[in-house]
């Protein structure tokens, strides 16, 4: 190839150099574009993929708020359920305290009444079956409301249902026993109404020993 020939044909080499260059170049201004858009989006996704992951425990967080907040409720229900349950399971067994406490007199007198009399004596014998009789009846429709009556002779003395007026020496009753009952007690549904009256044995005897 002379000289002239390659000198005609190098401005088509450097031009053919130059158009390469150019697409590589702008090849690789694509690629960089390309690698920083996906950056872009994975960012971004990664952005919204913490977004939800706090959105999904701050629910989380709510459920769990609310549902602690349904137990306590229902516990709370169910306690003023259970305690107006036993209000009135109570005022039903106690209503009648105040009447019984009026009835009581009226079973004192009656005993005062027998006491008085003798079933034996002609004179009054019909008097005190028929208080007698009254007494009974009337003492059993009281115990179907739940009056309950207490006679201590000859028990340990209780403090919680007894009310001692005294005590005496007694060979008959040990010490701390009830000895004489100057009037009887009552319980409603178990719970004291009236303590009785008694007379509390001291023992008898002295101790002679050394």
């Amino acid at each position: 190839m002379s000289k002239e020939s390659s000198k005609a044909q190098e401005p088509q080499i450097e031009e053919a150099v130059e158009a390469q260059i150019e697409v590589e170049t702008q090849d690789e201004a694509q690629a960089v574009t390309f690698d920083t858009s996906l950056m872009d989006e994975l960012t971004q996704a990664n952005f919204r993929v913490e977004e939800l992951e706090q959105a999904l425990a701050a629910a989380e967080a709510k459920v769990a708020e609310q549902k602690d907040s349904v137990v306590r409720a229902a516990a709370e229900v169910d306690n003023v359920r259970r305690r107006a349950a036993m209000d009135v399971e109570k005022a039903h067994k106690f209503a009648l305290e105040k009447f019984a406490n009026e009835l009581l007199p009226v079973i004192d007198n009656m005993e005062r009444a027998l006491q008085g009399t003798n079933a034996e004596d002609e004179a009054t014998k019909a008097v005190y079956e028929g208080v007698e009789l009254t007494l009974k009846s009337f003492t059993s429709a009281v115990e179907k409301f739940g009056l309950s009556q207490l006679n201590p002779q000859g028990e340990p003395f209780n403090p919680d249902h007894h009310q001692a007026i005294g005590m005496q020496p007694s060979e008959e009753f040990p010490a701390n026993t009830v000895m004489m009952v100057m009037q009887k007690g009552y319980l409603l549904n178990e719970r004291l109404l009236r303590p009785a009256m008694v007379m509390v044995s001291q023992g008898g005897g002295v101790d002679t020993q050394a």
